[in-house]
């Protein structure tokens, strides 16, 4: 019975991974080049409308004060209008935003439309993330996040290169370089917006490309794994959301992403002020920390969901981040930076899959998706935090160590807090 069961599995689990990764994938791509665009259009933007480095970070982490502060309403109405509408408004609502913001000219104007932008694309990555646990067992969670999560680091491949070639173009219809790269990245996330109701199915009792045996095996596996959903009060969410456990996750992810979205929004500048001028030698440069994070995430996702561990995979892989960011702040050269700085970046990504699994394992039934999004609005103002806190000491220091050094105490307690944790035992 066991070997049927292990059978099923297997093809259950492939059957999902190749009809629903593949699509969720694109849209997150095209979410992340946001991230990799304002960076690189730093290099142009600042000179043209005079925004010194401090101004700049506090306008690039606007998008996550806007992320933080709507997210849990978003996945409330994800979960009463189902992820395939939901979804695909945000992305055309997001792309949009995106866009115009090729028409700023003054600094408020950046800050509220990069607010506006991060509350269209708050419940984007919360709601795969709950979306996820609706469709795959926990036994294949951690992976599955995983390769999803590698949709960042291969934006970064994309778009960086891609950002540093559009820099190069000249003015065209009256529109700068840097004006041009806002409104062709954000048309990908519009074009995929309207696509989403066609591609997506809200829940496994309704997808028709799934065997009777199939879905009966998977109703009743994700029932046990969840099977205090239909017993708890708001008032038993509400507990669940006020307890230790909830905020030390959330303390995690705003160190990481502290760390992570500062070193990453400002890779452009960084190499830049290393004597690279070329900004399409600068996207290249950039594009190779993001190489290197792809393979590491995969590899920690199904090491950690092998050996059912996830405290100790996220301490580790903070503290060996730590030491790379560290050493990166001392380093004068091109070549010896990007090979620091890739290895901080896979640490940083690589955390995500262990990470998601841990959170979602150490929150029950119905307080899921509130608690999901929960830590990733209070771990999103690590990308307000990160950008704004490197850009300030740079303006104030004229280069990039003290921020560097900062990041690296940011994910020291990432490392240092995950090890407080302590998931309680299984209900019944």
């Amino acid at each position: 019975m066991q070997r049927i069961n292990q059978a099923i599995e297997y093809r259950v689990i492939s059957r999902l991974t190749r009809r629903l990764m593949p699509f969720l994938f694109l849209p997150y791509i095209v979410a992340y080049l946001d991230r990799i665009n304002v960076g690189f259009a730093a290099l142009r933007m600042q000179q043209q409308l005079g925004f010194n480095d401090a101004t700049y970070g506090l306008g690039m982490g606007m998008f996550f004060v806007g992320y933080c502060c709507f997210q849990v309403p978003s996945n409330l109405v994800l979960q009463r209008v189902g992820a395939r509408w939901w979804l695909g408004i945000l992305m055309v609502v997001w792309g949009l935003i995106s866009s115009a913001t090729a028409l700023v000219h003054t600094a408020h104007g950046f800050y509220a439309l990069r607010f506006l932008l991060g509350v269209a694309e708050c419940g984007f990555f919360p709601g795969v993330i709950f979306y996820l646990r609706s469709w795959f067992p926990a036994s294949s969670y951690a992976r599955t996040v995983a390769w999803l999560s590698t949709a960042g680091p291969i934006s970064g491949v994309i778009g960086s290169p891609l950002s540093g070639a559009i820099l190069r173009l000249h003015t065209i219809g009256g529109l700068a370089a840097w004006q041009w790269l806002f409104v062709i990245e954000g048309v990908p996330a519009v074009v995929l917006g309207f696509l989403v109701p066609f591609c997506l199915v809200n829940r496994p009792q309704d997808a028709e490309w799934l065997l009777p045996e199939w879905r009966s095996w998977l109703a009743e596996t994700l029932s046990s794994e969840q099977k205090s959903q239909a017993t708890m009060t708001e008032k038993e969410i509400w507990k669940t959301l006020c307890t230790a456990r909830v905020w030390l996750l959330a303390a995690v992810y705003l160190t990481q992403s502290t760390a992570g979205y500062g070193i990453m929004l400002w890779l452009p500048k960084i190499i830049r002020s290393l004597a690279v001028t070329n900004t399409l030698v600068i996207g290249v440069w950039a594009a190779i920390p993001f190489v290197a994070a792809v393979a590491a995430m995969v590899l920690l996702g199904k090491h950690s969901d092998k050996s059912g561990e996830r405290r100790w995979h996220l301490a580790l892989t903070s503290f060996v981040g730590a030491a790379a960011v560290l050493v990166s702040a001392y380093s004068t050269s091109v070549i010896p930076t990007i090979a620091i700085l890739s290895v901080a970046m896979l640490a940083v990504f690589s955390l995500m899959g262990p990470f998601w699994a841990f959170s979602v394992s150490a929150i029950a039934g119905t307080s899921a998706a509130a608690g999901i999004a929960v830590i990733n609005s209070v771990g999103s103002l690590g990308g307000l935090v990160g950008p704004w806190m490197i850009g300030l000491v740079q303006t104030h220091t004229g280069g990039f160590r003290g921020g560097l050094l900062c990041a690296a105490v940011a994910l020291s307690m990432s490392g240092g807090i995950a090890l407080l944790i302590r998931i309680p035992p299984p209900v019944g």
